[in-house]
């Protein structure tokens, strides 16, 4: 029995010599390093092997030449538990990848977004700005260098009680479940909303959606709309909305916010 179970191990162990995939990180094609895509969405001949958190190094039982697609996955809405291939991302491809066992295979993928696409931007570079300080706020938006010789928005509440920002009216959404997300880059010591304005002929609809938490560093997030710009059957048109409430536990409260993008 002894002999039996040693040789089957061994036959084990000689027949299955994976090779190991290395991916550290995901690049837009401009270079621009993307912290905020957390996982590579691995497929071979377009059959999913797994979702891989970032940096990642892993085994596969591949052999042979193969077409590799990896696709960058992100936390919808910032949720650990939400993770998806981001839908505006191109896939990164290699349509002949031979796996050769026992080396590590670095992958560098670099993706891009998708052709047919629409956006709204407003990366605070330009003479104005394409956002709306609504009738609540009890302040402005301030327009801020940063280290690095680009500029952002910022928001400073110290004795005052709400602010609230919008972007220009969007009349031209999809719905029928097609994809629209709001891009954000922020940081802040305060919670805040983001949230939908549905006009509709003869009213205004208040959607709001997602209470984003304080993060005292650079943070990128993706917020899902899709749901609120479907449901909306009727609507003319739309705004994404940020707003927030003075919390009187700190001194001053601060919202920093860039490349503000909804995406359809």
């Amino acid at each position: 029995m002894f002999a039996i179970i040693s040789c089957q191990k061994e036959d084990i162990d000689s027949s299955l010599t994976p090779a190991y995939l290395e991916i550290n990180n995901i690049t837009l094609d401009d270079g621009t390093h993307l912290p905020s895509v957390t996982d590579a969405w691995v497929y071979v001949d377009d059959n999913l092997i797994g979702v891989y958190e970032l940096p990642a190094n892993f085994p596969t039982s591949e052999e042979g030449v193969h077409q590799v697609r990896i696709r960058a996955g992100i936390k919808d809405n910032g949720i650990s538990g939400t993770r998806i291939p981001y839908p505006f991302y191109s896939s990164y491809v290699i349509d002949t990848f031979d796996f050769n066992s026992n080396n590590a295979l670095v992958l560098t993928p670099q993706v891009s977004y998708i052709e047919n696409i629409d956006f709204f931007n407003e990366d605070f570079e330009g003479v104005g700005l394409d956002l709306e300080i609504t009738s609540i706020s009890d302040t402005t938006i301030l327009k801020f260098n940063n280290s690095t010789n680009n500029y952002g928005g910022a928001i400073l509440i110290d004795s005052l009680f709400n602010f609230e920002l919008s972007t220009d009216e969007l009349s031209d959404l999809p719905q029928a479940g097609a994809p629209v997300y709001l891009e954000l880059d922020y940081k802040s010591n305060t919670q805040f909303l983001v949230g939908v304005y549905v006009n509709f002929p003869q009213s205004v609809l208040q959607k709001d959606l997602l209470y984003i938490n304080p993060k005292e560093d650079w943070n990128k997030i993706y917020i899902n709309l899709t749901s609120a710009i479907s449901e909306a059957v009727g609507a003319n048109s739309f705004k994404v909305f940020i707003s927030m409430q003075r919390d009187f536990a700190l001194d001053t409260n601060s919202i920093f916010f860039d490349n503000i993008k909804v995406v359809y």
